[in-house]
């Protein structure tokens, strides 16, 4: 059991004791007070060099990308632009997985693609995140960070706590949601709002933690990557971007100087091109549609690989706007509505965790994106709210100057990081 220094000015404020019961086989978190934070990791740390067969950690990505634009199918309803990173929400729910059990955990594999059995997707997990921040430089950062948030005197079981320390890195974190749910996650946002580099704040709000909240899991991301071929700032002006309904804005439109050697592709009703960063794998792919609903309702992992694998080394100038917005969601029906109700109800089994039954009450999201002249800068974040389930309250009844699709994914493993549209780079 290992105490991070990092809180030892907030346990000189409270009392606090961690008990592990090895004949339980749990981890209970006790804190006297209701502002102190105990942190637990597991006896395990991580595993840095995880052996994982390609062939499994290419299944992985593919059931990412299968869930990602599952996902999208969904919420491309929403008014205006899009923006969200399926594989933060893939993370956070694979956390959450891992203490899943029976129907619950067969209807989350199956929402979120997830193929390999447990002992091996999370090591799968595991050794995709390695890969990805591997690549960090001067000029492409990428971060990753998990943790977990427990209620203090709860009891945690330990197997669940050693694949969230030995795949994630995760350790638990005592809070007092019972006392104190407010406090709570305003502590939360914060760690979350430190992870992102201050670009995601407010990712829990306020209601979203009560007294009956028992275990929040968090994953936060965040990227900052300069142009392998930057655009010239002097060349950035107004341009006119076409909307859906045939009107235009003026909007600051970017420009490459020159012809420069990157991947394209045209094909039936669209054209691709491949903006590179710097020093890594990563790219923003831009698709560009002539009929965008068209082709947005018939995009699938499928197409979309097919689009990919046709991308051939071109000379080509590009043109395409600023951007930044950020687009928050909350996943509880969406996910629901895609075939893992179990997991919000009162049937939900996630005794993988703890004894004492307990159930997804909110999976939250937020996402951030700049793009300019220099590079992209991107952050997300998940939040994966679980509740006790007994005493729940029953419910309650190339020129890119018009709509398009984007991703910013890494070349090398195929993983889709951040996923989106742009309707109206103005709003």
């Amino acid at each position: 059991m290992k105490i991070s220094y990092s809180v030892l000015r907030v346990l000189t404020l409270a009392i606090v004791a961690v008990v592990v019961l090895a004949t339980l086989g749990a981890v209970v978190l006790g804190v006297y007070g209701t502002t102190g934070e105990e942190f637990y990791h597991s006896s395990l740390s991580r595993n840095t060099s995880p052996s994982v067969p390609p062939d499994e950690l290419a299944e992985l990505v593919a059931g990412n990308s299968g869930f990602a634009l599952d996902l999208y199918q969904m919420v491309r309803g929403s008014d205006g632009n899009i923006f969200y990173s399926p594989y933060s929400i893939s993370l956070a729910l694979a956390m959450t997985y891992a203490g899943a059990r029976g129907t619950t955990a067969q209807e989350m594999a199956e929402v979120l693609h997830f193929t390999l059995p447990q002992e091996r997707l999370h090591p799968a997990f595991n050794a995709l995140d390695l890969a990805l921040m591997a690549q960090n430089s001067e000029n492409f950062r990428l971060n990753i960070a998990n943790s977990i948030w427990g209620q203090v005197g709860f009891e945690f079981k330990q197997e669940f706590l050693d694949v969230l320390a030995l795949n994630y890195g995760a350790g638990l974190r005592g809070l007092n949601f019972r006392e104190n749910p407010e406090a709570a996650r305003v502590r939360i946002n914060d760690w979350v709002s430190e992870q992102t580099n201050g670009k995601i704040k407010d990712l829990i709000p306020p209601g979203a933690i009560d007294t009956l909240t028992r275990l929040v899991l968090t994953n936060a991301i965040y990227f900052n990557a300069v142009w392998r071929y930057p655009f010239s700032e002097n060349l950035t002006s107004d341009g006119a971007f076409t909307l859906l309904d045939g009107s235009q804005v003026m909007v600051p439109m970017m420009s490459w100087p020159e012809g420069e050697l990157t991947r394209y592709a045209r094909g039936e009703g669209y054209l691709a091109v491949e903006l590179p960063y710097q020093d890594t794998t990563a790219a923003m792919l831009v698709i560009l549609p002539e009929s965008f609903e068209e082709f947005e309702s018939g995009l699938t992992s499928e197409r979309l690989r097919e689009i990919v694998d046709s991308l051939e080394s071109q000379n080509v100038v590009v043109k395409m706007p600023k951007f930044r917005f950020e687009f928050p969601l909350d996943l509880t029906e969406t996910l629901a509505g895609m075939g893992m109700a179990t997991a919000f109800s009162d049937q939900a089994d996630f005794t993988g965790m703890a004894e004492d039954r307990l159930q997804i009450s909110k999976v939250l999201h937020k996402a951030f994106i700049s793009v300019d002249e220099k590079g992209t800068e991107a952050a997300a974040a998940t939040a994966v709210i679980m509740e006790l389930t007994a005493v729940l309250p029953p419910p309650i009844t190339v020129s890119i100057d018009r709509p398009f699709f984007f991703l910013i994914h890494d070349t090398s493993t195929g993983a889709i990081l951040f996923l989106g549209r742009v309707l109206d780079p103005s709003s």
